[in-house]
């Protein structure tokens, strides 16, 4: 509305200084939204992903740990939920901290403090949940505590959407000047008369502005608008007289999709699947489990078995097993697989873990099979009775 404005004052034969607002502009640069977005889609595929794992906790009966786990970890999330937010809080604060209630509910801590020592437990205190803050301290066997080991990634992103940032503000700019609206008005008046009122009250060049709030409201808002030509007003828009390039609009895209490129890139994502490109989609699958999730697997792996099995449950064959995380599909390694029993190297119940399902109770299952085109061949060579 400057332009009405602008108008109105040069009727008034105003200083521009007197009336015009003291505005501030900002920095255009500050595009917080932007480092956010990015991490958001990388951190939440990540995280939705391996919301699809299942605890197996083998040779150990009448636990309440698979139901907690599996099922419900608290009052207020399932499993799949549980587990979403607790690789996005690990990923992106490169921590995470799991306390256990007295009425065995897994919750994860917004904040906490750390003491660390050399030869014993270190200690968590001020753990605090939704705004509740625990009065007692949790020593690291009581707790589910794992570190993701990139705290580059917080300072590189830092640096990185400072300077991207910028840039995007300024393509921006651009491409606002392009579709901005331009148009000039003139009309036949004095200053004398544009501070006279009439019988309503109002001066002549407060019924030109608000003649004009119309006309401008009218070509906002419509896409077909007819307005009446007075005379002594012209009105002459200059806006697409020239043709309007989409140059920037397309650059703002790319910049938002390195942005995004950079940070799959230091998790370990292959950009293809972010963006759901179906080309070469089993090979980046396999990147995938090789340079993200496999790692995240055998951390959460580890950090259960040393904190639900103590040493002599372990010792008897107790195990913790994370399976269901892009499991393969068993009918494409079907030729494979027959290889792999045929041959003795695996046993079926092994092929099953290998594919992310649960071992089958079945003894058969743990047996190795060899076919006869496996066998050693003797004396020379086979009877055609063999």
């Amino acid at each position: 509305m400057w332009l009405w404005d602008l108008f109105k004052g040069s009727i008034q034969k105003e200083d521009p200084s007197d009336w015009l607002p003291d505005l501030d502009y900002g920095d255009a640069a500050q595009r917080a939204y932007l480092k956010t977005m990015a991490k958001d889609t990388v951190i939440n595929f990540v995280a939705r992903i391996m919301s699809t794992l299942e605890v197996d906790i083998q040779n150990k009966d009448g636990t309440e740990w698979e139901y907690i786990l599996n099922v419900r970890p608290n009052k207020d999330q399932t499993a799949a939920d549980f587990w979403q937010s607790f690789f996005y809080r690990l990923i992106d604060e490169n921590e995470v901290l799991v306390v256990k209630t007295d009425d065995d509910q897994l919750l994860i801590a917004d904040d906490f403090s750390r003491k660390e020592y050399a030869v014993f437990d270190d200690i968590f205190s001020g753990v605090t949940v939704k705004g509740y803050t625990f009065n007692r301290s949790f020593p690291m066997s009581e707790v589910i505590y794992m570190q993701y080991n990139n705290d580059k990634l917080e300072r590189w992103t830092k640096g990185l959407f400072d300077d991207y940032s910028e840039l995007f503000g300024r393509i921006l700019e651009v491409a606002m000047r392009n579709n901005q609206i331009r148009g000039s008005v003139a009309v036949e008046t004095t200053g004398s008369l544009a501070n006279q009122k009439d019988e309503s009250g109002k001066t002549r060049a407060q019924k030109l502005q608000e003649y004009i709030d119309k006309i401008y409201n009218s070509f906002r808002t419509k896409s077909v608008a007819i307005v009446a030509k007075m005379k002594g007003f012209e009105y002459e828009e200059y806006t697409n007289k020239q043709g309007v390039s989409n140059q920037s609009l397309e650059e703002l895209n790319k910049l938002k999709s390195t942005l995004i490129d950079d940070v799959a890139n230091m998790i370990g994502v292959p950009t293809a699947l972010i963006y759901g490109e179906k080309a070469d989609l089993k090979d980046n699958m396999n990147a995938m489990r090789k340079l993200c999730t496999d790692s995240l697997v055998k951390k959460t792996r580890d950090e259960l078995i040393a904190k639900i099995i103590d040493r002599k449950e372990y010792q008897k064959g107790v195990r913790v097993e994370v399976r269901g995380v892009m499991r393969k599909d068993a009918l494409e390694l079907a030729d494979s697989i027959d290889k792999l029993v045929s041959s003795m190297v695996f046993t079926p119940n092994q092929v099953l873990q290998e594919l992310g399902y649960a071992k089958s109770d079945d003894p058969d299952m743990d047996k190795r099979y060899m076919t006869k085109n496996y066998h050693d061949v003797k004396g020379g060579g086979m009877s055609d009775e063999d």
